[in-house]
């Protein structure tokens, strides 16, 4: 407590030159500038990765479960029953998806084709992302299939035309091991009408097409296969939960996955992107760390007379060490406060009023997104104050050795 009475008056005095005020003003300064932009750069990570998330979490299910080996598997009455007697599980879907090629008179376009129950628009927000026509899949005997906005434009197809503007062949390389001789007979085909289509993330976008299960399961030949269960939660429930009793449920011969793993290799590369330029962030703090070693040492060869009487009053090495290390800290403290509110501050003009505008129309948002994360707060909190520790504690050691002032 003493020593940092003292480093708070070192801290507000006038200083006897005004090199010494300068160069801790800078050490103020170089912490609240590295400190504000850490907490900018997580932030500005943070919204992105959880802008994508939500993104993705329009398409993807809260968990999915799939076979070990091979694409397709047999319905499980026994899985789906004790899946559906979750208190945690809000709806099931049967999804079956392979690669086919849709066409029409106009082009020949490759596409993912997932075919789905009736209980698929439970999982998804799907039918709020609709760009053109509706979602509709079925309707009597009439089976429909919505397109992702990409594949509607390359097809050029009308979902609004009734004169024939909205058909489509969808073609699927039959299961046999020998050739016909003619590409065309190599082909299963069926020719549908498009009812729609969705605009949700360029993944997407880009090569989805979904039609009504028991027509992909005749165009697979995969009659009562599925390649997927597809399960939304009840909210507030615990995904890791919710994992482990449906890995249980379902056994070693399938793979339960949530969202994260579904999409495991886009959000480690951008947690990778963000703990770098944390990395590069703290080298450079690390350097600006170097203004506070300037600062304490000259700041030890201006307190020489209040160190010797010190000694001669008693004091100990420690508290002459104390000292020092505290001024260092409160400098880095004042830094780091300042640099939070600032920070803070323009995160809040970002999120209310999206002052910064991202440049072309690639994304699927217009503005930088930003989210302040406690946790992230925490983190800089620590690493500015230990810098701040190290760059102290060379200049408070110096001071704790001078041997020699009370004899001069």
């Amino acid at each position: 407590m003493l020593a940092f009475l003292f480093a708070r008056r070192y801290l507000v005095s006038k200083k006897s030159t005004n090199a010494i005020q300068i160069i801790s003003m800078v050490s103020v300064l170089a912490i609240l500038v590295g400190s504000a932009g850490l907490i900018l750069v997580l932030s500005v990570f943070n919204g992105f990765e959880s802008k994508v998330e939500s993104l993705y979490n329009n398409f993807y299910p809260e968990m999915v479960i799939q076979p070990a080996q091979g694409k397709y598997m047999a319905v499980d009455s026994t899985l789906w029953k004790g899946i559906k007697s979750l208190q945690a599980v809000s709806a099931v879907s049967l999804t079956l998806e392979d690669k086919t090629l849709l066409s029409n008179d106009k082009a020949q376009v490759p596409a993912v084709l997932k075919g789905v129950d009736a209980d698929y628009s439970r999982l998804n927000n799907l039918r709020e992302y609709m760009f053109n026509g509706h979602y509709k899949l079925q309707e009597g005997d009439h089976v429909f299939a919505v397109l992702g906005v990409a594949v509607e434009q390359r097809l050029g197809v009308n979902p609004d035309d009734v004169l024939g503007g909205n058909a489509i062949t969808i073609n699927y390389p039959r299961n046999r091991n020998g050739s016909t001789g003619s590409i065309l007979d190599d082909f299963q085909s069926m020719s549908v009408d498009v009812s729609g289509s969705f605009a949700v993330q360029q993944d997407f976008d880009d090569k989805y097409a979904l039609v009504p299960l028991a027509v992909a399961q005749q165009l697979f030949e995969a009659d009562g296969k599925i390649s997927a269960y597809e399960i939304a939660l009840q909210k507030g429930a615990s995904t890791a939960s919710v994992q482990r009793q449906l890995q249980e449920l379902a056994g070693k011969n399938y793979i339960v996955k949530n969202r994260f793993e579904q999409n495991e290799a886009l959000f480690k590369v951008m947690r990778t992107e963000k703990w770098v330029v944390y990395a590069i962030l703290t080298f450079i703090l690390l350097v600006a760390a170097f203004n506070i070693i300037g600062s304490l040492s000259m700041l030890v060869l201006e307190k020489r007379q209040d160190i010797r009487m010190l000694k001669t009053m008693g004091a100990e090495n420690r508290l002459i060490r104390n000292i020092f290390l505290s001024e260092g800290l409160l400098l880095t403290l004042v830094g780091c406060t300042l640099g939070f509110v600032i920070s803070t501050g323009l995160c809040l003009i970002q999120v209310y009023f999206k002052v910064i505008k991202i440049q072309g129309d690639s994304f699927a948002f217009s503005e930088y997104p930003v989210k302040l994360q406690a946790s992230d707060f925490l983190l800089v909190f620590v690493t500015v104050m230990g810098i701040g520790l190290l760059a102290s504690w060379l200049p408070a050691r110096r001071a704790a050795q001078v041997e020699n002032l009370v004899n001069e």
